[in-house]
């Protein structure tokens, strides 16, 4: 059944090919400016990524005017400002971010301030609160998971309030995301499975979320498959640069489908688990998927029978249910292969998540801006039961 309205919005060029961030001038050409502070973190920057690319802008003419490293786990508010700062001081007109999704969401919201000044939390806190574009921001991602270089959302921690603060706006979409597997040859394996299952995570919610279109769907769809067959391998052998490119174009393809379909009550249980217990988003949604794909079952196993074959299963003479059970089962299946390789925990327990602690990620979970996009009504005392199943 056809949804009675959707929109399709995706500004974003992407370009991939083996290599390509050390030589942008033909893209930077089109966008048309000279000046880039590039925004990073310590780990990428000492893995010498960030001067392949900062040599590749000079050798092309572009002037790299500062750049800011300190980025955290997750990207924080004072980082934010600060970043900021850094930015109009040093005469930049527009922004290169290199890193995971905590830099990119850093570099978006620090475009904010950059463009427009102000304070992050009381001028543009929610949806849509800009009026305009902002200044140029190319996104080279050395994590294949969050999508994030092709999402109108950043996600940045409130330290003070042990909270994620998501940010959505049309004009957080970047110009331009790089897509080289070059630079995720280096991602260490257990982050590779953490940050394919948030990938996951993303294009299977997307899939079944209460805003889901059929442009939104294939993306998705497309997402799962290549995650499914390249995951493994990935992880494995981070070194296979077929299998990586694989999951940076799955990223990206799960974040083109969530920006538009949204998520649901597995980021919300992520989201608070990471602002309470410092848990790592992608490994907290490689746990809870399973769980949350439980909690909704009954409103999206249509859709969940759909995708078991795409996730490798035989549904030859099965029962709609019997499928959808399947495709359930095969997160299950590729979240044990990840364990068995020492590439992710299971168990809430497993992370340093104390028991007296479920209580207030399902409060937090509940209270989630994903919660409004969510199948299945959220409920407090529903939804506990799955979260303590995950611990």
């Amino acid at each position: 059944m056809l949804p009675e309205f959707f929109e399709f919005y995706n500004p974003t060029k992407v370009v991939y090919e083996d290599g390509v961030a050390t030589d942008l001038k033909p893209e930077l050409d089109i966008i048309g400016i000279k000046k880039y502070f590039i925004v990073s973190d310590h780990i990428i920057n000492d893995l010498g990524l960030v001067d392949k690319v900062a040599g590749g802008l000079a050798e092309a003419g572009f002037e790299v005017t500062g750049k800011y490293l300190d980025v955290a786990q997750d990207a924080r508010l004072n980082d934010v400002q600060t970043c900021a700062d850094q930015i109009k001081a040093s005469g930049a007109e527009g922004i290169i971010s290199i890193g995971g999704g905590s830099v990119i969401d850093t570099a978006k919201a620090a475009n904010i301030l950059f463009s427009e000044g102000g304070n992050l939390v009381d001028d543009y806190s929610g949806a849509h609160t800009l009026t305009r574009p902002l200044k140029p921001h190319v996104v080279i991602p050395t994590t294949a998971g969050t999508g994030s270089e092709v999402t109108m959302i950043a996600v940045i921690y409130d330290e003070e309030n042990k909270e994620k603060l998501a940010f959505a706006d049309k004009f957080l979409l970047p110009n331009l995301a790089v897509l080289d597997p070059q630079m995720t040859i280096s991602l260490p394996f257990k982050m590779t499975a953490a940050t394919g299952m948030d990938a996951l995570t993303h294009a299977i919610e997307a899939y079944v979320g209460t805003q889901a279109a059929p442009i939104s769907d294939a993306f998705a769809v497309g997402a799962i498959e290549l995650i499914m067959k390249n995951i493994v391998t990935a992880t494995k052998n981070g070194e296979d640069v077929e299998a990586r490119g694989a999951m940076q174009i799955a990223s990206t393809m799960a974040g083109i489908s969530f920006t538009h379909s949204m998520v649901g009550c597995v980021h919300g249980m992520a989201h608070a688990t990471g602002g309470l217990y410092r848990v790592p988003h992608g490994v907290a949604n490689g746990i809870f998927l399973p769980f949350g794909m439980e909690y909704n079952f009954e409103e999206i196993k249509e859709k969940l029978a759909r995708l078991a074959p795409i996730m490798g299963e035989d549904i030859s003479g099965l029962s709609e249910e019997e499928a959808a059970r399947l495709a359930i089962a095969a997160v299950r299946k590729l979240s044990k292969q990840l364990n068995d390789l020492d590439a992710l925990p299971l168990r809430l327990r497993d992370v340093g998540v104390p028991e007296d602690g479920l209580e207030a990620i399902a409060e937090g979970a509940i209270n989630d801006g994903t919660s409004f996009y969510n199948p299945r009504e959220m409920d407090e005392e529903d939804l506990l039961p799955f979260i303590q199943k995950a611990y």
